[in-house]
């Protein structure tokens, strides 16, 4: 039996070993395109507004082989964006949206944004204002910072699947959003989950192996799984494997939809106080199943009852709304080319270039361009 020398002994040297392997690792983790991560500035009352520490370069990757690898950068605004934001100048038209628009994996030329900047050069800015999980209800403060704060003359603001249920404190809570929160009068209200940002994640930042084992493998996703798979070996899970369709969980149980229902109902009260802009200003991309054979398979799903019940009152009180269904199918029937990664549900920039197409031809852009 070993003595505690040696057994002291033996921790020591692998800890030795195992600190001289993360020493290694991280020297090699430094050279590759280990996904940089965003850092995002604390959301108080004070300071109201989600943005991300400005003026950075940052690298997007995913997954343990370090996939789909982009450069970007974080400009001075604090939206990614590789145009600095001024107060003034030419007509402003903002482009509001989630990951879609903040587009992370997509290099900004070939963004909506940026192709819609590139045509309309001479004509009118175009400036993005999006991030990462982000709902419809924090589009909502965007919107007016853009309109406010910027000038903005008009807007595009991109739906997609999750924007209804996700903007219901009830359903979700994101820290540094504003979503809507039940009130006594039976109102929605926006009101803002705070976010200050711990020392935990502003150390991760500074290693590319922390950031590795953080936003590449995802380490805390893996454990998540890990113990599920394991209580799933101990007591068998009884309920169905969630359905998707459109992003989103396909159920359309009653409190959910009562709850996006609200959502949609509330926004639209809230839009023209909050952006001082007349319907007419405003545009809407709705994005859709994007193929013929998902469409057919999504119907009467919950992201399918959410685009005609947003379609529909947003037409009725004037609002345009260009529905990327119809495009994308389009694009599909004559190129076949897909409009997500093949790891990864996020437009692509044929996507983006197909929304793009979208936008310059709508009724906002012939008004604004006469």
């Amino acid at each position: 039996m070993p003595g505690r020398k040696e057994i002291l002994l033996a921790i020591v040297s692998a800890a030795i070993g195992l600190a001289a392997f993360a020493v290694l690792a991280e020297v090699a983790l430094q050279l590759l395109p280990v996904s940089s991560g965003l850092r995002t500035l604390a959301v108080t009352p004070e300071q109201p507004v989600f943005r991300l520490s400005p003026n950075r370069a940052y690298v997007y990757s995913r997954d343990w082989d370090l996939a789909m690898v982009n450069h970007g950068r974080v400009n001075n605004a604090g939206f990614v964006n590789d145009q600095d934001y001024a107060k003034d100048g030419k007509p402003l038209l903002a482009v509001i949206g989630d990951s879609y628009i903040e587009a992370l994996m997509v290099p900004f030329a070939e963004t909506l944004q940026g192709r819609l900047a590139k045509a309309l050069d001479g004509k009118l800015r175009v400036y993005s204002f999006a991030a990462s999980g982000a709902p419809l209800s924090q589009y909502l403060i965007w919107a007016r910072l853009a309109a406010r704060d910027y000038g903005a003359q008009a807007l595009i603001v991109n739906v997609v699947g999750n924007d209804f249920d996700e903007s219901h404190a009830g359903f979700r809570i994101a820290q540094g959003f504003w979503l809507y929160a039940p009130q006594l009068d039976g109102q929605l209200r926006l009101s803002l989950i705070e976010y200050r940002p711990g020392i935990l994640r502003q150390t991760i930042a500074y290693s590319a192996l922390a950031r590795y084992l953080a936003f590449n493998v995802n380490v805390k996703q893996v454990a998540i799984e890990l113990e599920s798979r394991w209580q799933n070996l101990i007591a068998p899970a009884q309920a169905p494997a969630p359905v998707y369709a459109g992003n989103t969980a396909a159920d359309t149980g009653n409190p959910r939809i009562k709850a996006s229902l609200m959502v949609i109902d509330a926004f639209f009260r809230d839009l023209p106080e909050m952006t001082g802009l007349a319907p007419g200003r405003i545009t809407f991309t709705l994005d859709g199943f994007r193929y013929p054979e998902t469409e057919a398979a999504g119907a009467g799903t919950y992201f399918d009852r959410m685009r005609r019940a947003f379609r529909g009152r947003a037409a009725a009180l004037g609002y345009e709304v260009i529905d990327l269904d119809p495009p994308f199918q389009a694009h599909y029937r004559q190129n076949r080319q897909r409009f997500e990664w093949p790891r990864d549900g996020h437009w692509n920039a044929t996507a983006h270039g197909v929304a793009a197409g979208a936008v310059l031809q709508s009724k906002l852009l012939e008004s604004l361009l006469r």
